[in-house]
Parts: structure tokens; C-alpha cells; sequence
């Protein structure tokens, strides 16, 4: 390899302290912006969203608002969500916020929360399955499959979050 050529595109080295081009690369920008929803739902801000998921540098903000659209997706789309909120909408409700407006926690709405919740805990579960790696050794498979129990573990905490905005039961029983 000797007498290679090495080209880095312009921007890709962060700068040194003493301003010369560095080979670290720069860092990846925290993730910044607001995924908008269908007006009823909150939207979603994507910075406390990346420190609620524990965004790792390599996502990119676009790759989080990809997670974001499709959690929203999810949780907006659970049947039994989306029938409460078609009700709520009857009843006259502008927004989540506005179904039960004086409960409240940490000075925002009870639903806001839990539905702030379910979105990041469906957003994590997406992200640790997307961004596994293809060629793993064998202690690298260990670690997915430590993962696969997290991300039925976030699912769960999404479910759970949907469940409490419902006011429902978090465990069905039935006997047989």
C-alpha cells in the first residue's frame, strides 16, 4: 500500500486547538428541531428527546426524526389510543393537554408526559435495533442478545405509558 493516496473531504477533520486540521473527526452536532404532530398530539422536540433515549453521536438528527416519525406512527396508531383520542375530540378537547388540564406533574400535563414516554421508550427500542452490527464476534452476540430483552422492555414501557394515559389496568387476566 505504499505510495497510497489518502484524500478527507474538506470539513471532515475537526479543528486542533492551535487551529490546524486534526484527524479527530468533528463532533456530531446534538440533535436540534420539533417533529410536528396531527395538531391534537404534542409535537416532539428532538433535544430532550435525544437526552431521554441516550442518543449515542453516531445517530444523526435526521435518523432521530426518522425514529421520532415512526413512534409517532405507533403510538398514535394504537387502536385503542387512537379511539380514546377520536372521543376526546368529540368531547370537545383541543389538544392532549387539554383533556385533563389541572392534572398535572412537573408543571406540564399528566398525558404530556406519558405520552412523551411512549415515544421515546418506542424511539430507543428502534434505534437499538437499527444500529446493531452486521459482523459480530461472539461476545458481540452476547451483547444483541442482552439488547433483544431492552427493546421488549422499552416496548413494554410504551404499552404501559399508552395504558396509563387510558386509564387502564396494566395486566389482562383471564380465566380459562
Amino acid at each position: 500500500m505504499s505510495g497510497a493516496t489518502i484524500i478527507i473531504p474538506p470539513g471532515a477533520l475537526g479543528p486542533a486547538p492551535d487551529g490546524e486540521a486534526s484527524i479527530v473527526p468533528a463532533s456530531t452536532p446534538a440533535p436540534s428541531g420539533t417533529v410536528e404532530n396531527d395538531g391534537w398530539f404534542p409535537p416532539v422536540d428532538l433535544t430532550p428527546l435525544a437526552d431521554a433515549v441516550r442518543l449515542r453521536a453516531g445517530v444523526s438528527t435526521a435518523r432521530l426524526r426518522e425514529a421520532a416519525i415512526g413512534a409517532m406512527l405507533t403510538v398514535n396508531g394504537d387502536p385503542a389510543l387512537a379511539a380514546w383520542a377520536a372521543g376526546c375530540r368529540a368531547a370537545g378537547a383541543a389538544d392532549l393537554a387539554a383533556v385533563r388540564p389541572d392534572d398535572r406533574l412537573a408543571g406540564e400535563p399528566r398525558l404530556v408526559l406519558l405520552y412523551r414516554r411512549a415515544i421515546a421508550a418506542e424511539v430507543k427500542a428502534d434505534l437499538i435495533e437499527r444500529y446493531r452490527d452486521v459482523d459480530l464476534t461472539a461476545a458481540g452476540q452476547r451483547k444483541v442478545d442482552d439488547l433483544d430483552g431492552s427493546v421488549d422492555e422499552l416496548r413494554r414501557d410504551r404499552a404501559h405509558a399508552v395504558r396509563d394515559m387510558l386509564g387502564r389496568t396494566r395486566t389482562c387476566v383471564e380465566l380459562i
